[in-house]
């Protein structure tokens, strides 16, 4: 039987995070606002920073119909792609606001969204760290956003 391991740091609040840390973390919080969920009233913002120091961040656009909503994370990555193609994204940063109750919990990635980052990954040839924040409360950095999801499909396969 073997095991799997995943790395990552838990802090009560932002005053250990790194100020980029902080930062990000605080435009994936104003991404919130740019958030389309009339449905679930679930807002999601999330904010990447690329290796030439720019700042994206994209919010989550729900549809009636559920399974054409576009995730935050999606978002902000394909807008990094599309306008600094080629440019490694060094980090993201996730934060939640709203939903049936406050979300104290750092919140992660949903499975497609692990798959993408997954992807920018292997592309850049470079890990991307992550850091997870709910609406308040504690907060997870993950250094591999891969680590998320173990067993990952990548274009090997194909």
């Amino acid at each position: 039987m073997k095991e799997l391991a995943i790395k990552y740091s838990r802090y009560k609040d932002t005053r250990r995070l790194s100020e980029a840390q902080r930062a990000l973390l605080a435009e994936a919080r104003k991404a919130l606002r740019k958030s389309y969920s009339p449905y679930s009233g679930f807002k999601v913002g999330a904010a990447v920073e690329l290796a030439n120091g720019k700042v994206l961040s994209g919010a989550n656009f729900e549809n009636a119909s559920y399974p054409l909503c576009l995730c935050a994370e999606r978002v902000a990555l394909a807008a990094a792609a599309a306008q600094y193609p080629g440019v490694p994204v060094v980090r993201m940063a996730l934060t939640v606001s709203g939903g049936s109750k406050a979300q104290t919990q750092p919140v992660a990635p949903c499975g497609a969204c692990r798959q993408v980052i997954l992807e920018v990954q292997y592309k850049q040839k470079q890990p991307m760290e992550l850091i997870l924040r709910g609406e308040k409360g504690e907060i997870l950095v993950i250094p591999n956003g891969g680590d998320l999801l173990p067993f990952g499909f990548s274009g090997d396969f194909l």
